[in-house]
C-alpha cells in the first residue's frame, strides 16, 4: 500500500522531473505512488492538473507532492495558486538563480527533446543505438574500429542491458561478444576482438545468481546448472586476467553503476548527454 502520491509535472516529455523526483525520494523509506502528467502546455491542461491534484488531496488526507518542470510561467502560475500539493518548482530552484548568477535569461525551451531530431548528437545517439543492436551477442564483427568499448563476459552477466543504456544514455557505439566454451578451450579470446583490445571491458557475475537468472530463461538445463555456470564464470575471469582486461563484477550493481565504471576506465573521447 502506497503512503503517498507523487506527481510529476512537465510541460516536455517529463524525464527530468521524474528523474530528479525519484533520487531525492529515494533517500526516504517510503512507498509513493507515481503519477507521471506530461506535455502539459496549456492553461486549460494546468487546470485539470489542479483538479487531479487537489482531488487526490482530499480523498488521501495529505497533501501530495509534486515536482514540477514547467518553462511556460502562466501555466506554473496557475498550479502554485491552485494546487494544494507541496509543490517544487525544479526549474524555479536552479534556472532563475542561475539565470542571476550568470546574469543571463535562460531559453526557457520545453524539454530537452523539443527540437532534437534537427541535431547532430540526436542523430549520432540513433546511430549508437543501431550499432549497438547490430553487434548485440556477438552477432556481427563488421566495424568493430568504430566501437568505442566492447563488452565480454558469459551469457546473461548484463552485457546486452549495458551496452544499450550507453549508446541511448551516452551516444556511444558499444557492441558486446559472449564468451562461450570454444573461447575456453582455446584460452584465447574471439579473434575478431584481439585487434581492438584496449576498447574491450569485461562483466563477470557470481555463478549462484548467474544459476538463479539462467534458470528463469531455461529451467533445469546444463546450461543454468551451477556447476556449469561456476565452470564458465572462472573460466571467463581467468581469461580476463591472462588478457589484461579491465572487468567487474555485476551481481549488486545496477546498470547506471555498470556504465559509470566503464566510462570511467574507458574514457572514451566522445560522450553525449
Amino acid at each position: 500500500m502506497h503512503t503517498r502520491t507523487v506527481f510529476y509535472i512537465s510541460d516536455g516529455t517529463g524525464i527530468t522531473a521524474e528523474t530528479f523526483g525519484n533520487a531525492i525520494l529515494a533517500q526516504f523509506e517510503f512507498k509513493p505512488r507515481h503519477v507521471r502528467l506530461p506535455f502539459i502546455d496549456s492553461v486549460d491542461k494546468a487546470h485539470q492538473v489542479v483538479r487531479q491534484v487537489n482531488h487526490t488531496a482530499e480523498i488521501e488526507g495529505r497533501k501530495p507532492i509534486v515536482f514540477t518542470t514547467l518553462v511556460n510561467a502562466e501555466i506554473l502560475q496557475v498550479i502554485e495558486n491552485g494546487c494544494k500539493g507541496m509543490l517544487l518548482d525544479m526549474f524555479g530552484t536552479f534556472v532563475r538563480p542561475l539565470e542571476i548568477e550568470l546574469a543571463i535569461k535562460s531559453n526557457h525551451r520545453i524539454g530537452r527533446f523539443s527540437d532534437v531530431s534537427k541535431s547532430k548528437e540526436y542523430h549520432d545517439r540513433i546511430e549508437a543505438i543501431n550499432f549497438s543492436l547490430a553487434h548485440d551477442d556477438g552477432q556481427s564483427n563488421r566495424d568493430l574500429e568504430q566501437a568505442d568499448v566492447i563488452l565480454v563476459g558469459v551469457s546473461r552477466s548484463g552485457k546486452t542491458p549495458t551496452s544499450l543504456y550507453l549508446a541511448m544514455q551516452y551516444g556511444l557505439k558499444a557492441a558486446n561478444y559472449p564468451l562461450i566454451p570454444e573461447d575456453f578451450e582455446r584460452q584465447q579470446l574471439p579473434t575478431a576482438l584481439v585487434p581492438h583490445r584496449k576498447k574491450i571491458f569485461g562483466l563477470t557475475i557470481q555463478p549462484e545468481r548467474l544459476a538463479e537468472i539462467r534458470n528463469e530463461r531455461r529451467p533445469n538445463s546444463r546450461y543454468a546448472a551451477l556447476e556449469n555456470c561456476r565452470m564458465e564464470v572462472g573460466e571467463a575471469e581467468a581469461m580476463m586476467r591472462r588478457a589484461g582486461i579491465r572487468w567487474l563484477s555485476t551481481t549488486t550493481k545496477s546498470i547506471e553503476e555498470i556504465a559509470t565504471t566503464i566510462l570511467q576506465e574507458i574514457r572514451p573521447e566522445r560522450l553525449e548527454y
